[in-house]
C-alpha cells in the first residue's frame, strides 16, 4: 500500500506515530477524485485564461495589443508555449492580424457584444454585489479587509476591476476606505454600518424555508460509512453563525472548528462557481480566524467540500452547490461568461474542423486515402457507411459525435 493510496482520516488504518508527520505532507491528495467536479474546473481553467487574455487586451490602448506583449503575460497565467498558437485556437473570441511583421490580436465582435453584456449585468447586480461586499466584511474580525488581497478574491464575487471608484463612493453609509499604518499595502475597506438582515448565512436561510435547526448537508455515496459517521457526529453539535463574534471561542475547539467550516461554506455560497483557492483563502488567515491548516480541516469534511488539485493549484469546491458537473443555481455574471465559454467551444470546433480538413487532404496528396477508397467502395451495401456522401465530414456533423466531440475537446480527460 503507498502513502498516496492511504486516506489520513480513515480510522481503518492504525499509523505508526513516526508516518503521521510524513502523512501530513500528502493529506491533500487523500481525497477520493470526483470525476465530475474535476471536469467543471477543467471547463472553468480554460475560461479563465481566456477572460484574464480578453482583460488584457480591454486594458491596451484602441484595445488593441501585440502578440509578443502577450507572450510576456503567458508566465502570470501559467501557460507555455506560443501565444500565437494559443489565441489562434479561439478565433470567435480573438482576431489576429499582421501589421508589418508584428502580429496583433484584439476582440472579435462576438467578444465585444459580451463584454457589453457583461458590463450592463454588473450594473443591474450592484445592489447584490454592495451586500455581497457587506457580507465579506462582517465575518471578518474586524469589519475590515485588505484592499490587495481582496483583489486576489474579487472576481470570485463578481466584483468588477474597478470597484474601488465604481461602487464604494456611492455607499458611504456602509463602507469607507481606510489606511492606519499609512503603508500603501495597507490599504482596506472598512465596514461603517451593520445591517443585522444581512447577517444570516446561506445554511440559515435554507434551514429557515424547511422549518428546521440550521445544519450542513452531506453529499457523498452511502457506502462512505465511516465519512457518514463523522458527519452525523460533527452535524448534531449546534451550528454556530460566521457572522457571530469568534473572539470567545477556544483555537483548536470543536466550536471553533464548526464556526471555521460555517464561514468557508458562506464564503463558498457566495462566490459565482462555489469554489475558491485554499491559498487564496489561507491569505485572510488573520481576517477570517482561519486555522493555520487550513487544508487539514476541509478534508475532515468530504461530505461538505471537495478538495482538488487539478492543475497544482488546490481548490475547494462546495458540494451542495453542484449537480454533477454543473451549479445548481448560477449567478447572472455566470449565465453571461457561460456564453463566453460557448463562443470558446464554437472557436475550438472551427480550429479543429480546418485542422481535420487540412490534414485530410495533405492524405490524399499523399495518396494515403486512395487504398481506404477503393475498399470501401467494394464493399457490399449492406456494409455500406451512413456517412459515405461527398458532402459532409462524416461522424463530426452527426450531432451526438459533435457533442462528443466538443467534450474531447474542452475537457483535459478524454469522457
Amino acid at each position: 500500500m503507498t502513502l498516496r493510496n492511504i486516506n489520513y482520516f480513515d480510522t481503518r488504518f492504525c499509523v505508526p506515530p513516526s508516518l503521521q508527520c510524513l502523512l501530513r505532507n500528502f493529506s491533500l491528495w487523500s481525497m477520493k477524485k470526483d470525476p465530475d467536479l474535476e471536469s467543471a474546473l477543467s471547463r472553468n481553467r480554460r475560461w479563465l485564461v481566456n477572460n484574464q487574455i480578453k482583460n488584457i487586451i480591454l486594458r491596451c490602448p484602441n484595445q488593441v495589443t501585440p502578440v509578443k506583449f502577450l507572450q510576456k503575460k503567458f508566465k502570470t497565467l501559467d501557460l507555455q508555449g506560443k501565444a500565437l498558437n494559443w489565441i489562434k485556437k479561439y478565433p470567435c473570441c480573438f482576431e489576429v492580424y499582421l501589421q508589418g511583421d508584428e502580429y496583433y490580436c484584439r476582440l472579435t465582435k462576438q467578444m465585444m457584444h459580451l463584454v457589453d453584456e457583461e458590463e450592463s449585468v454588473k450594473d443591474m447586480q450592484e445592489t447584490v454585489l454592495v451586500e455581497r461586499l457587506a457580507k465579506l466584511l462582517m465575518m471578518s474580525i474586524n469589519k475590515r479587509l485588505n484592499v490587495m488581497k481582496l483583489s486576489e478574491l474579487k472576481r470570485n464575487f463578481g466584483l468588477p476591476d474597478d470597484y474601488l471608484i465604481r461602487i464604494l463612493p456611492k455607499y458611504p453609509d456602509i463602507f469607507r476606505v481606510v489606511n492606519y499604518s499609512g503603508r500603501r499595502s495597507s490599504m482596506e475597506i472598512e465596514l461603517v454600518s451593520w445591517n443585522p438582515h444581512l447577517a444570516i448565512s446561506a445554511t440559515e436561510v435554507s434551514a429557515r424555508k424547511q422549518g428546521s435547526q440550521p445544519c450542513f448537508s452531506c453529499s457523498l455515496p452511502s457506502t462512505w460509512v465511516k465519512s457518514w459517521e463523522r458527519f452525523h457526529e460533527f452535524n448534531s453539535s449546534p451550528y454556530i453563525s460566521p457572522y457571530a463574534d469568534p473572539t470567545d471561542l477556544v483555537e483548536g475547539s470543536k466550536e471553533m472548528e464548526k464556526r471555521t467550516v460555517a464561514l468557508v461554506h458562506e464564503l463558498l455560497s457566495l462566490s459565482l462557481w462555489k469554489k475558491a483557492s485554499i491559498v487564496k483563502l489561507g491569505h485572510f488567515r488573520r481576517e477570517f480566524v482561519l486555522p493555520e491548516k487550513l487544508n487539514v480541516l476541509l478534508l475532515k469534511h468530504p461530505g461538505i467540500f471537495y478538495v482538488s488539485n487539478k492543475y497544482q493549484i488546490y481548490t475547494v469546491l462546495l458540494r451542495e452547490g453542484y449537480n454533477g458537473s454543473e451549479l445548481i443555481e448560477k449567478d447572472p455574471l455566470v449565465v453571461v461568461k457561460d456564453k463566453f465559454g460557448e463562443l470558446m467551444q464554437e472557436g475550438l470546433h472551427e480550429y479543429n474542423r480546418r485542422h481535420y480538413l487540412a490534414n485530410l487532404e495533405k492524405k490524399r496528396k499523399k495518396g494515403a486515402v486512395l487504398a481506404r477508397t477503393d475498399r470501401r467502395n467494394n464493399r457490399s451495401p449492406e456494409m455500406a457507411d451512413p456517412d459515405d456522401n461527398g458532402n459532409n465530414l462524416g461522424c463530426l456533423l452527426d450531432p451526438e459525435e459533435r457533442k462528443r466531440f466538443y467534450k474531447v475537446l474542452f475537457d483535459d480527460d478524454p469522457p
